[in-house]
């Protein structure tokens, strides 16, 4: 009798133990243990340092960006000034570069993934502009085994919220040490591609960008492998 009720007792652990294989809403048991993953985060691009760039891992289906719909405050934030604060605190988990990553630099970052699905976020802003930003906008790492690799690229985005004017004051990188953030929305106020920059050499006298801060996409590569 005890024998048997032992062999019950292994036979529902097991029928259980494969319904998290299995995962009934098609998830493997790989996304429901918590894991780790290497982040290394490449600025591709001329002459445009990417503020501190931040990596947040949030509940699926969450985004930071819309094209075609108004930033949020905390895009906003990022976009004009490079301060990712605001999105790191909407991610589950996150983690970001203590500096800006220059042009050619590699940063490598490391997040953990607690118990859950989740997808992954990052985001930098290109510095030498008025509000243009570049990021991966919730990937799936559901089905990543320790060892796989995604590399993705990165395109460059305009928040809309400030107007591309390139004018004295108005920057914030080293191009012209200007203004961050400002509450005021001057522009579409929409999210949408970047057109790139109108610099002085193309015939913008007013603006204090040169040929150097123009950029084209992709201005980032993003590799995401799992490691734990």
């Amino acid at each position: 009798m005890f024998s048997s009720k032992i062999r019950n007792y292994l036979l529902v652990v097991s029928a259980s133990l494969a319904l998290i294989g299995c995962g009934g809403d098609g998830n493997s048991v790989n996304d429901i243990l918590p894991a780790q993953y290497e982040v290394r985060v490449t600025n591709l691009t001329n002459f445009q340092p990417i503020s501190p760039v931040g990596l947040t891992l949030h509940e699926k289906g969450q985004k930071f960006f819309t094209i075609g719909q108004a930033s949020s405050l905390d895009l906003e934030k990022l976009a004009e000034g490079g301060d990712n604060s605001g999105l790191l605190g909407q991610g589950r988990t996150s983690a970001s570069t203590s500096g800006p990553v220059l042009p050619g630099e590699t940063a490598v970052l490391t997040i953990r993934k607690e118990f859950g699905v989740f997808e992954l976020s990052v985001f930098g802003m290109l510095v030498n502009t008025n509000d243009a930003f570049t990021g991966l906008n919730s990937v799936s790492i559901e089905n990543m085994q320790v060892g796989d690799i995604k590399t993705m690229t990165t395109n460059a985005y305009d928040a809309g919220t400030e107007a591309n004017s390139e004018a004295p004051g108005t920057i914030p990188g080293p191009a012209d040490g200007g203004e961050g953030f400002n509450g005021e929305r001057d522009d579409v106020n929409v999210v949408r591609m970047h057109s790139g920059v109108v610099t002085k050499d193309d015939g913008l006298s007013t603006s204090v960008l040169t040929s150097q801060e123009k950029f084209d996409n992709p201005v980032m590569k993003v590799v995401i492998k799992r490691i734990k």
